[in-house]
């Protein structure tokens, strides 16, 4: 039995990826089941956040105020994130019907995303600083959660005329519960109900359960998103290009970075390591839904890294 329960843990992430995309075409293979798609899709744009905000939650709760501080060189972290998103999503509000517009949203995607929950628990295996990871997931996400519904408001506005205040509100609406609830409702907890907390705290590892799941709905929700698309192969290829080269620079840059501040594997993990689920849900609902396919992409190359980052940590001499 042990055996067994190591294995699923080890093997997680490919088995939740193999497990998203079977589960779709089983579905939409059985034609009894082909009046309840709408339903299906009601429940998942339910669920999809639910999960996100139960994973933050968790993983929140486990943080202390210490931890919240932050550091006055993540600032350099988050101008990588939020200028990178900005370069290229200017082209894209000047240009709306620019060719290659998809892979611009890709790169968005890739770049603005706040950093995963997991990223804590990889730190810690690689012996880097924890308290840095923390206070920069908590920084990130309130940030995501203004700018990415400000400049995804004046796309919008200048793809359909709609009215830039009114979207901005309806995005941020959507976006900022995900993001900065999560770390609200465990501060409130701590101080209000603190066998509660204590309780939750012992549960924090429930969250990587949530995310299995979460990732798996994920890669169903690329899935289809890949089968109902009208683009070519070309563009998946570039989509799977663009997301790997996003990968590769945020690494690159946090290590750089983080080498100058004692803090070279947490800056790391801080801009590499990616919450795919959400930036997945973020691409489904607010872009061209085959831009979640950079998401989906994403998931592989920076869980790849960690492979080999965990490998070599293991294997040192």
């Amino acid at each position: 039995m042990s055996r067994t329960v190591r294995f699923l843990k080890d093997w997680t992430l490919p088995l939740s990826m193999v497990t998203g995309v079977v589960c779709y075409f089983v579905y939409v293979s059985i034609p009894a089941l082909d009046h309840t798609h709408h339903v299906v899709s009601d429940i998942v744009d339910i669920l999809q956040p639910s999960l996100i905000f139960c994973m933050l939650f968790l993983s929140f709760c486990k943080v202390s105020p210490h931890d919240l501080k932050p550091r006055l060189f993540q600032l350099e972290l988050v101008a990588i994130q939020v200028g990178g998103f900005l370069l290229f999503a200017l082209p894209v509000i000047l240009f709306p019907d620019m060719p290659g517009r998809i892979l611009m949203e890709s790169a968005m995607i890739c770049l603005i995303c706040p950093t995963g929950t997991a990223a804590v628990v990889l730190v810690s295996k690689l012996g880097g600083n924890v308290s840095y990871t923390i206070s920069y997931t908590c920084l990130i996400n309130i940030i995501v959660a203004i700018v990415f519904p400000a400049i995804i408001s004046v796309m919008h506005t200048n793809s359909n005329g709609a009215d830039l205040a009114t979207s901005f509100f309806l995005i941020m609406g959507k976006v900022s519960p995900l993001l900065v609830f999560p770390l609200l409702t465990a501060l409130i907890v701590k101080h209000l109900f603190p066998d509660l907390h204590l309780w939750l705290r012992s549960k924090a590892g429930a969250a990587f359960s949530l995310w299995a799941v979460s990732l798996s709905l994920c890669i169903a929700i690329t899935t289809k998103a890949i089968m109902h698309s009208d683009e070519g192969g070309m563009t998946f290829m570039g989509i799977g290009l663009v997301s790997a080269a996003c990968c590769i620079v945020q690494f690159w840059a946090g290590h750089r970075i983080g080498s100058r501040h004692d803090g070279r594997i947490s800056c790391g993990q801080c801009l590499g390591q990616k919450n795919t689920a959400f930036a997945i849900w973020l691409a489904y609902t607010f872009m061209n839904p085959a831009t979640a396919i950079a998401g989906g992409f994403y998931v592989i190359w920076h869980n790849t890294f960690n492979t080999i980052q965990l490998y070599q940590s293991q294997h040192k001499s």
